[in-house]
């Protein structure tokens, strides 16, 4: 989106026209609705651009629920906004610091912003990017005590701030395509700014969950945090929004639910042994947070082979952090073998789980020339360094 169309779309016709269509259906005729859109005599410029927003809006309900229908977004902001109940969590920690004025320093459309408003702190929300800038007031202008400010996070005066919230610019959209910034070092405000702010006031980080862990500052709270089973962040914390003796966490959201593991530090891996009767897949927050072995210890299992994130034991368990299988049967892990086991047993259906072993499971599945009635789950992994394939059910 261009100034120009910022401008169409904020204008009192661009925002009925925008309010007034129906929700986004994907198997609608989109070139039937732009001709009936313009033959009612709307310009061709506002016509896309409104489209555009609606099926912004319908992709960010997941993220933003009912509130996504009165909200603007960009491709990139969207891509990158926090989850309204994860920013809740966020904006959680400043209020019990007793913080009352927060800097939300690169604040994209405004989500984390939003769920700091809505908890009645103070927030100045700065975005460098003219376009999100103005996308962002527009969603802010509910909350009387939100100011945005266009500008570079690095030009903000903090004076009479008690905290801050960074969520770095990770993503660029060019020619209509958003990608990922791979190099931490391009991220905008730089790592070394957001980090550095600590030694001012309490600082929050958020970044994605794959970053270098070289980057998390010593002392730090680093927490990841997975929803439904997906991890989508890493928050970094210092200062009073972090919480003592806290230097790894793993907080994982399921439905309504939340459970968190923590520790001062990377926990050591278990020990290793035979495959007993049930494998755990560990929560995908808790393999980032290197908190695999307190897992396992806590629930009497010990691990497959070394590095390798499957937990094993004689005795079931139930645990928000990880998903079990009871082991039905040793298949073999020679791939003719493995079909004809496969065919014998009927499997036309197969979910393919694996860990430390470079294979494809979408090709691996093709190549089993699969048929029959039955469905079947196998894990592919190593014991002690061996190729292993196992038949497995799922607990639960």
């Amino acid at each position: 989106m261009d100034r120009a169309e910022l401008v169409e779309l904020l204008s009192p016709e661009g925002l009925r026209l925008l309010d007034s269509l129906p929700a986004w259906d994907t198997t609608a005729d989109v070139v039937k609705t732009v001709a009936d859109l313009r033959r009612q005599g709307h310009p061709p410029g506002l016509v896309a651009t409104v489209l555009s927003q609606s099926k912004l809006r319908a992709r960010a309900a997941a993220k933003f629920g009912e509130f996504a229908s009165r909200m603007l977004f960009t491709e990139a902001g969207l891509e990158q906004a926090t989850r309204r109940r994860v920013a809740a969590l966020h904006a959680g920690r400043y209020a019990r610091a007793g913080i009352e004025h927060v800097a939300d320093l690169g604040c994209g459309i405004g989500g984390d912003a939003l769920a700091l408003a809505a908890i009645d702190l103070e927030v100045t929300a700065v975005e460098a990017d003219e376009i999100t800038a103005a996308i962002a007031a527009y969603n802010l202008t509910p909350f009387p005590r939100v100011r945005v400010l266009h500008a570079r996070a690095e030009d903000v005066s903090l004076s009479g701030i008690g905290g801050a919230f960074l969520d770095p610019a990770r993503r660029t959209t060019a020619g209509g395509t958003t990608r990922r910034i791979a190099d931490a070092a391009e991220y905008s405000p730089s790592l070394d700014f957001a980090f550095g702010l600590a030694d001012r006031l309490p600082v929050g980080v958020k970044l994605g969950p794959g970053t270098d862990r070289r980057v998390i500052p010593a002392g730090a709270e680093a927490q990841w945090i997975s929803v439904d089973g997906d991890v989508l962040e890493l928050g970094v914390w210092q200062g009073a929004v972090a919480r003592p003796g806290v230097g790894r966490a793993a907080l994982v959201v399921r439905g309504e639910s939340a459970a968190e593991l923590t520790a001062p530090a990377d926990s050591e891996d278990a020990p290793v042994g035979p495959i007993g009767d049930y494998i755990y897949e560990p929560d995908g927050a808790v393999i980032r947070a290197r908190l695999i072995g307190d897992l396992a210890r806590a629930n009497g299992a010990w691990m497959l082979s070394p590095g390798i994130a499957y937990l094993t034991t004689d005795t079931e368990f139930e645990s928000p952090f990880a998903r079990g299988f009871r082991v039905l049967e040793h298949l073999p892990a020679d791939e003719r073998q493995l079909r004809q086991a496969l065919h014998a047993r009927g499997v036309g259906t197969l979910e393919i789980k694996k860990r430390g072993v470079d294979v494809d499971p979408a090709a691996l599945r093709t190549r089993l020339k699969l048929r029959g009635d039955e469905s079947a789950t196998i894990v592919l992994t190593r014991e002690s360094g061996r190729h292993v394939a196992l038949l497995v059910e799922r607990l639960g």
